[in-house]
């Protein structure tokens, strides 16, 4: 037993150090074990207790310096005790121009938590800030122990954070999401998401009350989990399917419509049910989203105008059957032609054949700079080598992005397909899925799925009953977005910090291990049974001449209709934003499209009709990256945004060269004087050069790319940062050059001065309200709660 003191504890804080003895002797003690083994320390000791650290160096074969440098370069590690819960707040692009600031702000009064401290007095609580829960429809989101909290506002805040103590006192955590009600082939079925989206906006729970409702009828009905539909913004999703395959879709069910929902489609069994059974009307209406009020729930019908807006452009095929599939349905994946693609390159057995057929196909890295899939494969078959490794990209860490989660989340099975045949044809019998940290529904699914896949004799020894073994380890990342490099991340599964080096050589030469590696992200591996099941031909038609196929966006912030969306290369950014989406909601006008995350660019709104591929984008100063695109309105200040992704970048650099270390920290040094007022002449163009610089002078992709944000903001936002050198934020987001006051339309309500934080307005019925400004801290609880509009931003 050893006895651990710092500034948060206290004499009573003891730890058994033979779990370290125990997690060491089930992980490993080689140096590439040093991630899992603090990951391990973490979740046992919810913090990484020096003592244990040190006890690893002794047994293990990792050296006090190297557990030293990886416990301190990754985010996700903490060196002082913590509270009983994490609090994790996400400030992605959706949630940061949806008020994530403002969010923490909130929790931090809430709690008490004192400036510069991360645990509330009573050591309930730890809030944090994250880069992105992936979760951008439920912007601004927060995620306590694992529950994810959406549509947060700061009068809601305390009643989410009241919510979770009642789950956790009640026992209802940690609910399983893959458990459901089996049925026999002619059975009605009623499916329902388990996304992560779905399942934070209550789908368990009314998986739960369809349960109980089908029991009461007697209905003969199987319950269905399914993956993502991709229409996130009308979570959760019910779909009701009659054995006649007549299809009926809710959608932003509560629990207390189950009842109702199963009253309508099924009728009770027995005269005693028949009895109490009493149909409401109320789901006989059926009205477009638009209609929808957030406290009441509809039918909707997929050839409702939103809806075939939304669907009808669409082209699935990374994300084919999907809201169809249990997520890890086995039997279901191969009746829908799951591993057909796989025989099919094991039966006739010419690996070149398969690459030649990637390569044909024009499928590109769906990430990145859009290198080719089929060349990279011929790249790493062709590398000499004794051994050689598939990897998985999964750290989808751009801040606005959640297209892999969503795929590693709905279709595992289809991932692992892809990934299996890639790694036939390039000889490789390993591999590994790096997949982050903050998306554990995502680990959860695909470590199941991988031993479904064993235990059915798919992967493993023999490859579908082929002589040919694979082997698949999934790794969680630590916390750090430059691990989405790829020379980064082989360096973090050796065990290393995430380091990027200079390349040639590359990868597929010399990658994990000093071997020949094949890294592809997640939607690459997704789309390789499709287009080995449909041919090359078929792939290369849907696109442009140089961008072929398909695109899987995240589509989030001020629009209408956000969510998962698959269509084909060369749609413009108007059919996505506005046909597909629905526009910028609440009569707002649409500014600009973020794309391609802080490696991408700010577009404005003249720019909507340029056609969404790779050359394109780069015309224009952006790039497709993983496909993340948030769309901004009038309230949305551009030299903030500029700002805001900077100081992401900066955060996330590794320090490794000069230029991206030293120069992004004097990029945002300037852009901090603007936002506050403080800039001065020479400071746009000392701005432009430094972003040259960099972009230059970096060794790796986030170097860079990190000026793009701020060089597309300067060039097509220009009269944006002359107005804040003159003191003016046009939109009215920076806090340091605005006030609020209220007008003569004030009513005397009191509305705003009851929701003021910081008793900025003083109390007082039926008199013109006033705002002190010297206590506002510009939250904008007041205004939002205003029913005369009489509070405005000066």
């Amino acid at each position: 037993m050893t006895t651990i003191l710092d500034k948060k504890s206290t004499p009573t804080d003891v730890i058994d150090l033979s779990f370290v003895d125990e997690i060491v002797a089930r992980i490993g003690s080689t140096p590439d074990k040093c991630i899992p083994l603090l990951q391990a320390l973490q979740e046992h000791y919810r913090f990484l207790p020096q003592a244990a650290m040190e006890r690893i160096c002794a047994i293990t074969e990792i050296t006090p310096a190297a557990i030293s440098g990886v416990a301190s370069f990754y985010t996700q590690f903490r060196h002082l005790p913590m509270g009983q819960h994490l609090v994790s707040v996400c400030h992605g692009t959706a949630c940061h121009v949806k008020g994530a600031p403002l969010i923490s702000d909130t929790l931090a009064r809430t709690l008490h938590i004192a400036e510069g401290e991360d645990t509330d007095p009573d050591g309930v609580f730890t809030v944090q800030k994250v880069a992105c829960l992936g979760c951008c429809t439920l912007a601004p989101c927060m995620q306590i122990d694992g529950v994810t909290y959406g549509h947060l506002t700061s009068e809601n805040v305390p009643r989410a954070l009241q919510d979770f103590l009642h789950l956790a006192k009640s026992g209802a955590l940690g609910q399983a999401a893959n458990d459901f009600i089996p049925g026999a082939n002619g059975m009605a079925e009623i499916r329902i998401g388990v996304g992560s989206c779905c399942i934070a906006g209550g789908s368990m729970k009314v998986r739960e009350e369809l349960e109980t409702a089908i029991h009461a009828v007697g209905a003969d009905v199987a319950i269905k989990p399914v993956g993502c539909v991709g229409m996130c913004h009308q979570t959760p999703l019910v779909e009701v399917v009659m054995p006649d395959g007549k299809s009926t879709i809710y959608a932003k069910v509560q629990p207390d419509d189950a009842a109702e929902i199963i009253h309508r489609h099924f009728q009770p069994k027995g005269l005693l049910r028949k009895l109490s059974f009493s149909l409401s009307k109320r789901l006989n209406n059926i009205l477009t989203d638009e209609a929808w009020e957030p406290v009441t729930r509809y039918a909707i019908d997929v050839r409702d105008a939103p809806v075939c807006a939304f669907l009808g452009d669409q082209k699935h095929l990374a994300t084919e059957l999907s809201g169809a599939l249990d997520p890890l349905d086995l039997d279901a994946y191969i009746e829908s032609g799951g591993f057909v693609a796989l025989r099919k390159v094991l039966d006739e057995g010419k690996p070149e054949q398969i690459i030649a057929e990637v390569k044909a196909s024009g499928l590109r890295g769906r990430g990145g700079a859009g290198f080719s899939t089929g060349t990279k494969w011929e790249l790493v078959r062709k590398a000499k080598g004794e051994k050689k490794y598939v990897v998985m990209n999964g750290d989808e860490g751009d801040p606005g992005a959640f297209m892999d989660r969503m795929l590693l989340e709905s279709y595992p099975y289809r991932v692992l397909e892809g990934l299996a045949i890639a790694a036939y044809a390039i000889g490789a019998h390993d591999g590994v899925l790096y997949i982050r940290a903050e998306y554990p529904l995502a680990v959860q699914r695909i470590r199941e799925a991988i031993r479904r896949l064993e235990a059915a004799g798919i992967i493993g020894h023999k490859l579908m009953g082929n002589a040919y073994p694979l082997k698949l380890d999934v790794m969680e990342g630590a916390g750090a977005f430059i691990c989405g490099e790829e020379t980064a991340l082989l360096a973090s599964i050796e065990g290393k910090r995430g380091m990027p080096h200079l390349r040639p050589p590359y990868p597929a030469v010399k990658g994990l291990w000093g071997l020949p590696t094949l890294i592809n992200n997640v939607e690459s591996f997704a789309l390789v049974s499709w287009i080995i099941r449909h041919g090359a031909a078929a792939f290369a038609a849907l696109g442009t001449e140089k961008s072929k196929g398909t695109k899987v966006f995240a589509l989030a912030g001020k629009v209408v209709r956000g969510g998962l969306i698959e269509v084909p290369m060369g749609m413009t950014l108007r059919q996505i934003v506005t046909d597909i989406g629905g526009g910028v909601p609440d009569g707002e006008t649409l500014k600009a499209v973020q794309i391609g995350g802080p490696s991408g660019g700010c577009l404005p709104a003249r720019l909507l009709d340029i056609p969404v591929d790779y050359e394109a984008l780069n015309s224009v100063g952006a790039i497709m990256g993983s496909g993340g695109l948030v769309v901004l309105d009038g309230h949305d200040c551009m030299v903030d945004m500029a700002r805001y992704f900077l100081q992401f970048t900066q955060e996330q650099s590794c320090g490794k060269c000069t230029y991206c270390r030293i120069g992004t920290r004097r990029m945002l040094d300037i852009l901090e004087r603007i936002c506050t007022g403080k800039g001065k002449a020479g400071d746009l163009e000392k701005l432009e050069e430094l972003a040259h610089m960099v972009k230059h002078g970096s060794i790796c992709g986030l170097g860079q790319t990190a000026p793009n944000p701020v060089l597309t903001t300067l060039h097509y936002f220009r009269e944006e940062y002359l107005a804040h050198l003159a003191g003016k934020c046009p939109a009215g987001k920076c806090k340091e050059l605005i006030q609020y006051r209220i007008t003569d339309d004030c009513i005397g309500c009191t509305k705003c001065a009851q929701v003021c934080p910081v008793d900025a307005i003083p109390l007082a019925p039926y008199q013109i309200h006033v705002v002190n400004d010297e206590k506002c801290t510009r939250c904008d609880s007041c205004r939002s709660v205003c029913p005369t509009n009489a509070i405005v931003i000066e």
